[in-house]
């Protein structure tokens, strides 16, 4: 065969491999396209999208002339022109968030998992379904849609005139706040997710929604002590505390579960300053040894943060100054994910879709939790510590030194931590700082 003749062979099947080749990737996206828009058709006629564990939480009481819309780093407020409609609230609808169980992956937290994965979700819709389907047996059940009157028949001492005075207004300035700044539009949570960090105490009925850095590590002392767990609060650890897994969340229950203990147990959340919060979790985490948030967190923020970083900061992660941390906090593309020591209360409770019976608060601790504890039938000889349970030897995190720490941000920074915490200061009538 003559050279031009072999050239030629080899040159055609070269063509018809290409143009097969061609042919075949355009099959596949034809493909993939398809399957791509059958989800999304399926997604559109049954009314719910995939529910994104991180995405901010619309309000969904009905009745206000004003909704809030979160964004990662700024809560706005829009003001609805004319709108009158109203929405029901999902929530109320039990029968609705099991087709989201069905149907919905919850995304993977950033940070520590705050949620069910998809895989235990699956399983929990299988056992509940049986013959019946899921919306059938916890259809009736709901969340109350406002806030009850507290029980204070267990309540002896008159000494606690001030302190319920003070609690009403507070439940009643959240109550308000959600009703004229809850937007009526669908919750784009998971209702696992919501209730992932809320402890419960079955034998008081009590659901405690866990704030990091708000006296958090002595409420699970009490809790473990009123499961019968403990004799006393002071002989806890701070290992058994956080680490021993004595206690119950309120996602390890079945939805039936979940509702029932939401309707009828007493629902407590403690919060506190957020830039005193902000200052006191950054001391905790960043100025003391850590082995895991100074090589998980710290090499992070050294490297995006610190020009010409040494090459030992880099390797260890010590020594992130409260600037740095800063930086990272306000990040829309943050290096290493969102952490629920520095979270938003607004983000870790949701209390303006989970109706808190009782509103705590750090400034005034040992008061709020001691009337508490009468409130809900406590032993009299139960009291809440007033132990710091680390760093003992430190100074306690106060107005003033959040005010050193905030020295050394500039006017805009400062601006920017508050903006990012806008929601928590509104919500619970936090005063302005200055900045």
């Amino acid at each position: 065969m003559r050279p031009q003749g072999v050239f030629l062979s080899v040159l055609m099947f070269g063509v018809a491999g290409l143009l097969l080749f061609m042919y075949l990737q355009v099959r596949i996206q034809e493909q993939h396209a398809g399957r791509v828009e059958r989800k999304r058709e399926q997604k559109a006629t049954s009314g719910w999208g995939p529910v994104n564990d991180l995405q901010p939480v619309p309000r969904v009481r009905t009745g206000g002339d004003a909704r809030v819309h979160t964004t990662d780093q700024n809560p706005e407020f829009h003001m609805p022109e004319g709108s009158q409609e109203k929405k029901e609230n999902p929530l109320l609808h039990p029968e609705r968030f099991s087709r989201v169980l069905r149907e919905t992956r919850p995304s993977q937290g950033e940070g520590q998992p705050l949620g069910k994965t998809t895989e235990s979700t699956i399983k929990l819709v299988k056992k509940h379904q049986g013959t019946k389907t899921l919306s059938k047996k916890s259809r009736g059940m709901s969340l109350p849609p406002d806030t009850r009157p507290l029980n204070k028949s267990l309540v002896q001492d008159n000494k606690w005139r001030r302190t319920d005075a003070t609690q009403e207004r507070r439940r009643s300035f959240l109550q308000e706040f959600c009703k004229n700044y809850g937007g009526a539009s669908h919750p784009q949570t998971h209702l696992f997710h919501m209730v992932s960090r809320i402890y419960v105490e079955d034998k008081h009925k009590v659901l405690y929604c866990e704030v990091p850095k708000a006296g958090c590590s002595n409420w699970k002392r009490i809790l473990m002590v009123l499961n019968g767990l403990a004799p006393s609060a002071h002989n806890i650890s701070h290992d058994a505390v956080h680490y021993g897994k004595h206690l119950k969340k309120l996602d390890s229950f079945d939805l039936k579960g979940i509702y029932t203990r939401l309707n009828t147990y007493t629902k407590a959340v403690f919060v506190r300053d957020p830039m005193e919060r902000l200052v006191s979790a950054f001391r905790d985490k960043f100025e003391h040894p850590n082995s895991y948030y100074h090589p998980v967190f710290g090499k992070a923020i050294i490297k995006k943060y610190r020009p010409n970083a040494c090459e030992k900061d880099l390797n260890n992660g010590s020594g992130v100054k409260f600037k740095e941390f800063v930086h990272y906090l306000l990040d829309s593309h943050r290096p290493v994910g969102m952490d629920i020591h520095w979270e938003k209360v607004s983000k870790l409770c949701y209390p303006c879709l989970i109706n808190y019976d009782f509103v705590g608060k750090f400034e005034t601790l040992e008061e709020d939790a001691n009337y508490f504890l009468q409130l809900i039938g406590a032993p009299k000889e139960l009291r809440f510590p007033n132990f710091k349970d680390r760093h003992s030897s430190d100074e306690r995190t106060s107005a003033q030194v959040v005010e050193q720490y905030l020295t050394g941000l500039t006017r805009t920074e400062r601006q920017l931590v508050y903006d990012f915490y806008r929601l928590d200061y509104l919500m619970f009538n936090y005063t302005t700082p200055f900045l």
